[in-house]
């Protein structure tokens, strides 16, 4: 008999394959258009066109690498949780400092990573992280807090490389190439494509592991077992590239200066302020909610601890939730897609998110609880292009990095206190919270960035220092 999991991640594969049908129906006849009217203006313009077979070769580069390494990562989510705290016996409070090790890591770490890659080299970067990474994995099947702690650490190292030097190996690839920005982009919504399948079958293949072997180490196995493999495909397939930043850094090694000119940029500009706000709140919500839906299910659970909830399979359907989420977005923004559009649906993307935690808070019920993460996971999978879109449009380029850097501390402070007071004393209150800080957004978001959407001109020049 099928279970009620099981279930559930038939009907929203089914439902997600549908929207994708007719998705890809729908923009084909679009992109064609759009593909053709950009290669007749490059010819006419006398600028040069990347050959099909070189587009086609950095492509399947890419996204081979790409689904292995994000493979390795999506297999280890399901069951982070349970392994420090069911498998190992670790509090809860231990298993929340163990989180904000890997937090605080790779939040230390960012801002070199880019120094790094360009001083060294991508291609030997995305190496080192498989190296990084798959030292984690054997960190974790360890129960031995010091080594735990150290495998954390490492952990977060990895996670900024993962999050920077593979998107910068493409960029920079694309570029020597001459491969125009229009087929770029092309590139990254088929990896974000594959991003969520691959994250879908991660979570039923960690969940068959544990099922097989009876133990939660068996996925981080697994996962240092595609490491290696993405090793050797990096070795035999990618070309190395450097960036041309590395000296300049090096003066500045955690850009104080520029993160003091972003916070008058950001000081001078209400919009500014609401979007580095929208990122706080959001993205600090989703940190936390990677540390909580596994106790808050099993808490509703009433079978639990006498059948396991099959985790990975949770974990799946939260991820075409993800893939939902991104599909709508695609389909509301095909017709009409401004600052103004953009900026209403990030109000809506906090409002729904919000309802979405404060009703698994009120409700006892295990399924209840479910679908509201679902939804959650949906709201989730819109805020990253509608977040990026609105950066894109508000931030000029050359402040862009920087202030995407300054916006990160105050997250930083909200998901480490959080996480440090978030025990089973404390969940509802912390959820309660990120619940009423995503409200706060929306509001905000409603009335000065969608409010002064349809007056902002000129974006680039706007946000200019004197």
């Amino acid at each position: 008999m099928v279970g009620f999991y099981e279930l559930q991640l038939i009907l929203l594969v089914s439902l997600c394959l549908i929207f994708l049908l007719l998705e890809r129906h729908v923009s084909r006849r679009k992109e064609l258009k759009e593909k053709d009217l950009h290669t007749a203006e490059r010819l006419e313009n006398g600028e040069p066109t990347a050959s099909h077979n070189s587009l086609a070769t950095l492509t399947r580069q890419y996204l081979i690498v790409y689904a292995v390494v994000m493979g390795a990562d999506w297999l280890q989510g399901p069951y982070v949780y349970s392994l420090y705290r069911e498998q190992y016996g670790l509090s809860e409070r231990m298993v929340a400092v163990l989180f904000v090790t890997g937090f605080m890591s790779a939040g230390v770490t960012a801002p070199l990573v880019g120094v790094w890659a360009d001083q060294h080299g991508r291609r030997k970067l995305c190496l080192a992280f498989c190296l990084t990474y798959t030292f984690t994995c054997c960190c974790i099947t360890i129960p031995y807090l010091p080594i735990l702690l150290f495998g954390r650490v490492c952990g977060g190292i990895s996670t900024s490389i993962l999050y920077s030097a593979f998107e910068s190996w493409l960029v920079s690839s694309a570029g020597a190439l001459v491969i125009p920005s229009a087929d770029l982009s092309t590139i990254f919504g088929r990896a974000t494509l594959v991003n969520g399948f691959v994250a879908t079958g991660a979570g039923v293949a960690s969940n068959q592991l544990v099922t097989l072997t009876s133990s939660f180490t068996s996925p981080f196995v697994a996962s240092g077992a595609l490491l290696l493999l993405a090793y050797l495909v990096i070795r035999a397939s990618w070309g190395e590239n450097f960036g041309g930043g590395g000296t300049t850094s090096g003066k500045d090694l955690f850009q104080l200066k520029r993160l003091g000119q972003a916070w008058r940029i950001v000081r001078g500009d209400p919009m500014l302020l609401v979007i580095g706000l929208t990122q706080t709140c959001f993205e600090g919500s989703m940190y936390l909610f990677v540390f909580l839906w596994v106790p808050s299910l099993q808490e509703a659970s009433p079978t639990f601890p006498t059948v396991a909830l099959p985790l990975g399979y949770i974990f799946s359907s939260f991820m075409i939730s993800m893939m939902l989420g991104s599909l709508l977005y695609s389909a509301v923004t095909t017709q009409s897609g401004g600052l103004t559009v953009h900026a209403k649906l990030s109000s809506l993307v906090c409002a729904f998110a919000a309802l979405a935690l404060a009703t698994s808070i009120r409700s006892d019920s295990e399924r209840v609880r479910f679908w509201a993460f679902c939804a959650f996971e949906a709201c989730v999978g819109m805020y990253y292009p509608v977040q990026g879109m609105l950066r894109g449009t508000l931030i000029a380029n050359e402040h862009r990095a920087t202030l995407s850097s300054l916006f990160r501390v105050p997250l930083n402070v909200f998901v480490v206190v959080s996480l440090m007071t978030g025990v089973s004393s404390a969940r509802s209150a912390v959820l309660s919270a990120s619940s009423l800080m995503l409200a706060f957004s929306a509001l905000m978001t409603a009335f000065v960035v969608v409010a002064r959407a349809d007056d902002h001109v000129s974006p680039e020049t706007s946000l200019r220092p004197e």
